[in-house]
Order: C-alpha cells, then structure tokens, then sequence
C-alpha cells in the first residue's frame, strides 16, 4: 500500500511517549479514514526489542488500545528518507534528531505540540521516572496533539 504521508514519533527510549503517541495517532488516523503510515523511535538502543514501559500499556489499555506487541526500536538513518514528518517528544529529541538528520531531512522534524494552537515548542512530559499519574497526564497532552495532527494532514488530503 502506498501512503500520502508517513509519521515517526520519536522519545528518548522508545517505551513511553513515542509508543504512546504512535497508538493514539493510528487510533485517529482509522478513525478519520486517513492514508498515512505511523510508526515511532527512540533515540538511543537501551529498549530495543523490548515492549512499553507497563505503565504506558496500562494507560493506553484505558483508552480501548493494545499495545503489548509493540518493541522498541532506534531511529536509523533510512528513516530520515522513509517518513514525511518525524515529531519529537521533547527539545533533546529534537537536538538530537537534527544532528543525526542528513540537511535534506532537517525540515521535517518538529514537536508534536507544533500542530498545536498557541502550544508551539511546548514538550511532551516524561513520564517515565513518576507514577502512573503521570503517564495519564502525559496520554492527555499526547492525544491533545494528535488530535490535532489529524486535523493537520485531512486538510492536506
């Protein structure tokens, strides 16, 4: 299947936000009917192979989502060719993706709370050294944005 667009969330680890973000963003993208491909990333290799922290399974789970078969994964250098947006969690995600980013690719990076009204450079919150409290207010402030990144791509469809 060919895509009109393809999204890769990118965290730190690839166990928190970036899954978080992938599964509410493909919720959405089903939901609105939309042709877009979405995967997610992590900076660096600690978590490859593994699946989301158990906390981040237990909040997406509260929102009707199964992600346990999910595994961490490190961001390649294919990638910068491979997706059309690549959205950071936070400002070191974005340091660190512009660094690694060939200069063709440097402009399709951004944060997820970008697509935001008046939250532009707002970061996502780590949830992963809390509670399971914070992992409900990180899901809140990730659904906000991709809430709204649909919204972004059915008005270039």
């Amino acid at each position: 299947m060919s895509f009109a667009f393809s999204v890769l969330f990118v965290c730190l680890g690839n166990i928190c936000r970036s899954p978080m973000a992938e599964a509410a963003f493909i919720a959405e993208v089903e939901k609105r009917n939309l042709n877009i491909n979405v995967d997610s990333a992590g900076i660096g290799p600690w978590h490859i192979d593994n699946p989301p922290d158990p906390r981040t399974i237990k909040e997406v789970a509260k929102h009707g989502i199964d992600i346990r078969h999910y595994l961490g994964r490190q961001i390649q250098p294919h990638d910068f060719q491979q997706f059309t947006h690549i959205i950071g969690m936070d400002h070191k995600n974005i340091t660190a993706l512009l660094k690694m980013a060939p200069s063709s690719a440097k402009d399709k990076i951004c944060l997820l709370m970008d697509f935001v009204p008046g939250q532009q450079g707002t970061e996502i919150a780590d949830p992963y050294y809390g509670n399971q409290d914070d992992f409900e207010r990180t899901w809140k402030q990730v659904y906000q944005g991709v809430s709204h990144l649909a919204v972004y791509f059915e008005q270039r469809l």
